[in-house]
């Protein structure tokens, strides 16, 4: 096992496929013990399979999943997988997460991770990059589907960079979605599916959706993901490219995303924006 592959991990896992790619990719590179921190109505049951322990417990509980996290005897742990994002508004948080929260000027993922990840260290838990596990679903630049864009297509995806770039270093989204030339949605707390719903609904057929990450973007956390859920909205309303960062973007179930776009005709780029440190 390399040294760099710690013998044990707990992994603090959302929704969605993410964190089941991670799991299986780390347990793969040498992970001996997975243990794992899944929230109710949220985090999904085949997790259960995957874990050699887990503590499930409902979100807003921070200060139970301290205590999990301290209680597991772990030195590393690694988060993956989103949140809903309406129920950061109508949860129940207890006291630690209250008192993490008060003392935080501004709201956003990058403070609150932060802080997470600091509370963390407090207690002995070095929270590393989920970048580091998943290296394999990072790919490098070039074109991954059948079609490519149009001229008129690859102008939108420079223009959407320069707009995705700027908005996600205003820490307002990662997200914009163009068609011809005018911006048809930026994507804001609602996250990346509300907003290509959005666009799809204003633009109709034909848009180019750009992703991107912030610039010094902390790759422990809130990592761009595309998958299968995001080709099905895409499918939804017809869109034409999808463009991401090499080395900055975890493509889940590769082949079946690279499938699924083939067969609605979209172009699937990845951009060379000399921003990233590691891809395949």
């Amino acid at each position: 096992m390399s040294s760099s592959i710690p013998e044990h991990l707990v992994l603090i896992a959302g929704r969605g496929a993410y964190p089941l790619e991670l799991a299986a990719s780390a347990k793969h590179q040498g992970v001996r013990r997975l243990s794992v921190i899944a929230f109710k109505k949220e985090s999904d049951s085949e997790l259960d399979r995957l874990a050699d322990d887990i503590a499930w417990i409902h979100l807003g509980q921070y200060g139970a999943m301290l205590q999990a996290l301290a209680a597991s005897g772990a030195c590393h742990a690694v988060m993956a997988g989103q949140i809903t994002p309406t129920h950061l508004f109508t949860v129940r948080m207890d006291k630690p997460l209250l008192d993490l929260l008060a003392r935080l000027p501004v709201r956003n993922a990058d403070t609150i991770f932060s802080a997470v990840g600091e509370d963390l260290r407090k207690i002995g838990i070095e929270l590393l990059p989920a970048s580091q596990f998943m290296e394999q679903s990072m790919p490098a630049a070039g074109l991954l589907t059948r079609r490519a864009p149009t001229l008129e297509e690859t102008q939108d995806i420079t223009l959407g960079l320069k707009i995705a770039k700027t908005t996600s270093r205003l820490e307002i989204g990662q997200t914009v979605v163009l068609k011809r030339g005018t911006i048809l949605a930026v994507e804001a707390f609602e996250g990346t599916d509300a907003c290509i719903e959005r666009a799809g609904d204003l633009g109709g057929p034909g848009a180019v959706i750009v992703k991107v990450a912030r610039e010094n973007h902390d790759m422990r956390f809130d990592i761009p993901v595309i998958g299968p859920r995001t080709l099905k909205g895409l499918k939804h309303i017809k869109a034409a490219v999808l463009a991401i960062e090499a080395g900055r973007a975890i493509l889940l179930e590769r082949d079946k995303t690279i499938q699924a776009a083939d067969a609605m005709n979209l172009a699937l780029v990845v951009l060379e924006t000399g921003a990233h440190h590691a891809g395949t």
